[in-house]
């Protein structure tokens, strides 16, 4: 390995041998005191420094970045963050304009969608209420048979009754679930379509 302080002869002295193939390439870089350097190899103790690369005329073709800071691998993180927010918002705006011609179209279409949602709650507590009526007569029938019942010389109650108490209670539960889920959908949706139309109307540059 050749590594020399920086002068006119030591590069000099090194270009000729990248041109005759004795040497592949001749690195330049500053060391921690300002001193340039240059040679045909890296030391290891320069290992984590900026680097760049010349041709056999002393020009620069490549740079070789040196060891990132933790600042500077986070800030680079962000930076990609940043762009790839931006493309996709790009992408996002370019969708929405081919989409929709006005904001009417964007409202209506948000309405036909907030219809369905509330079409299938209406369902869902329609089923609701029929399987709550349909748990009220089980308790009410369970209560005659012991553990439910005060009468001592009550019977025991029906196994099969007491599975159909659970399953009713279970599918209440579910669809309870579900309905919670179908309004908060409904929720998110139009907020997201509030999003779109705030959004279209910038822009095309439509005032409120």
């Amino acid at each position: 390995m050749r590594t020399t302080a920086i002068t006119a002869a030591a590069l000099l002295s090194l270009l000729p041998l990248i041109a005759a193939g004795e040497v592949e390439r001749v690195y330049k870089w500053v060391d921690e005191d300002g001193q340039v350097h240059y040679g045909d190899s890296i030391p290891p103790e320069y290992s984590d420094l900026p680097k760049q690369v010349l041709n056999d005329f002393g020009v620069t073709v490549d740079h070789l970045d040196g060891r990132k800071t933790e600042e500077q691998i986070e800030a680079e993180r962000k930076a990609a963050d940043l762009k790839l927010q931006k493309e996709l918002q790009m992408q996002a705006d370019r969708a929405l304009l081919a989409t929709y011609l006005n904001v009417d179209e964007i409202v209506m279409h948000r309405d036909r969608r907030i219809e369905l949602f509330q079409a299938q709650s209406r369902v869902t507590e329609l089923y609701l209420r029929n399987l709550e009526r349909r748990l009220t007569k089980l308790k009410r029938d369970a209560s005659r048979y012991r553990p439910y019942s005060t009468d001592p010389e009550a019977p025991l109650i029906d196994p099969d009754l007491v599975a159909d108490i659970t399953e009713t209670q279970d599918t209440i539960a579910r669809h309870q679930r579900n309905l919670m889920k179908f309004q908060e959908d409904e929720r998110l949706m139009v907020t997201r379509f509030e999003g779109d139309i705030n959004r279209f109307k910038s822009l095309k540059g439509v005032r409120n």
